[in-house]
């Protein structure tokens, strides 16, 4: 039990930094967009999937994770 307690407190301060992250790069006008992602816009319709983006965050983040929570 101790050890998803620990596991929930964690994730919950991960979410905590990154929501700060997203905040400070929104007041400064920075998005996300890397090239690669798809972005069509045609009238008053947009359509935006991050594909590399994503595969991007889930690098960094399984290096981090295998970094912190090796056995």
């Amino acid at each position: 039990m101790e050890g998803m307690a620990k596991l929930l407190i964690v994730s919950g301060l991960i979410l905590v930094v990154l929501g700060m992250v997203f905040l400070g790069a929104a007041k400064f006008g920075g998005s996300f967009r890397l090239p690669g992602d798809i972005y069509y816009h045609r009238g008053n319709f947009t359509f935006y999937f991050p594909v590399v983006t994503c595969i991007v965050l889930s690098l960094i983040l399984t290096f981090l994770l295998n970094l912190f929570w090796r056995r």
